[in-house]
């Protein structure tokens, strides 16, 4: 039976992980094709520059986390780490959020004080097929998640009038800001509405340039302390909330409810944050298909139900609107990294890093992930 006398917790208590674990270096291989290497090579690239970047050694760890890296004993013997807490997290891209939580709740918890975690995947060169075969959608005929991903946005479209043009607004903004990223992998090859439109059909509706980038590649990120992060060698950004919302009634098939309830009860995210909506300057969105991001500011509520066509098509995503979003060009334009490659952006715009991209005066950053484990995550700049 419950302890009814049990003291129930203060409404507005701040957070208890609030602005207590950092972001203390970041770091990324080349994207693209590279068959010379593999995910550990890519992997051992991403880390020593995140090592670099904050000024440790492989000695300094003592947490690892790798993702789509097939063993972390390898991957540790590689790098010469030695932790006490290590962990191979699943391959789906929902879990860079996961990895995130887990890497900050061992910080808190004293389980490890300093923390790598590495994203290695070298699915091009691979010839990685996502879909197909003996998937999680085969009992529904689906083929592939741009197959599911078509039939929500069909979906939309029949309920709130939105069109395949609304889409074309979320890749030309993510393109025209991958223009501004000298590392994404479509740099120089602007795109037009027209380009969107007129692109190859993949899965009716979505079209060529709906579908996000598949490259070899790797992303890395420290984290420790704030307290600790504060003597390293580049300014610390703070992870100030997360949310976590997990339904599978629809685990094999298409979401009949768009994500909304999954999203909807992310917004926790800023009561643990101890800031707002108005307060965010600049979003991260997980764009593996185009539609995930009109669904995303749906659900967060950035706008209403069903007008997500008509808020991007006013700019509100673009460098110098009211929230620019993926301004490293994300998914669709710079590399599909699973969202460890978005959450790093958003880290360099908090450290100023970002150069022609960079959003003016930002303070907080949102990451959003809209899948059957949906999440969202506030990051802020250090003090």
């Amino acid at each position: 039976m419950p302890d009814t006398n049990m003291a129930s917790p203060a409404i507005n208590a701040p957070w208890e992980m609030r602005d207590k674990i950092a972001f203390a270096g970041i770091g990324t291989s080349r994207f693209g094709n590279f068959p010379e290497t593999d995910s550990y090579g890519l992997g051992c690239e991403a880390l020593n520059a995140a090592l670099d970047d904050c000024g440790l050694k492989p000695s300094d760890i003592d947490g690892l986390i790798v993702n789509r890296i097939p063993t972390y004993e390898r991957f540790a013997e590689m790098m010469g780490i030695n932790p006490q807490y290590c962990l191979l997290t699943e391959a789906p891209g929902r879990f860079s959020g996961v990895s995130l939580a887990l890497a900050a709740q061992a910080i808190h918890s004293g389980a490890a004080k300093c923390v790598a975690l590495v994203y290695g995947n070298n699915g091009r060169s691979n010839r990685m097929m996502y879909g197909g075969g003996d998937s999680q959608w085969s009992p529904w005929g689906m083929t592939s998640p741009g197959a599911t991903h078509a039939m929500m946005w069909q979906r939309h479209m029949h309920q709130f009038g939105t069109t395949h043009a609304d889409l074309g607004h979320v890749s030309k903004a993510f393109r025209d800001h991958a223009c501004l990223n000298p590392d994404a992998v479509m740099h120089g090859r602007p795109i037009t509405l027209e380009d969107h439109a007129k692109a190859r059909p993949i899965c009716e509706p979505l079209k060529l340039l709906d579908y996000c980038l598949i490259n070899d590649g790797a992303v890395a990120w420290i984290m420790t302390t704030a307290e600790r992060a504060k003597d390293m060698k580049r300014p610390p950004v703070l992870l100030s909330g997360y949310a976590r919302q997990d339904a599978f009634h629809y685990g094999s098939g298409p979401a009949d409810d768009l994500w909304y309830p999954n999203l909807s009860a992310t917004r926790s995210v800023y009561d643990r944050a101890g800031i707002g909506r108005e307060d965010i300057q600049g979003l991260g969105i997980y764009d593996n298909f185009s539609p995930t991001v009109l669904l995303s500011l749906e659900g967060l509520g950035f706008c209403p139900q069903g007008e997500s066509g008509n808020f991007v098509r006013d700019g509100a995503l673009r460098l110098g609107g009211r929230w620019p979003t993926n301004t490293s060009g994300g998914h669709l334009s710079d590399s599909y990294m699973q969202g460890w490659g978005i959450i790093a952006e958003c880290v360099r715009q908090l450290r100023d890093d970002c150069g022609a991209r960079q959003i003016k005066d930002v303070q907080a950053m949102q990451y959003i992930c809209a899948t059957n484990i949906a999440q969202s995550l506030i990051l802020r700049r250090g003090a």
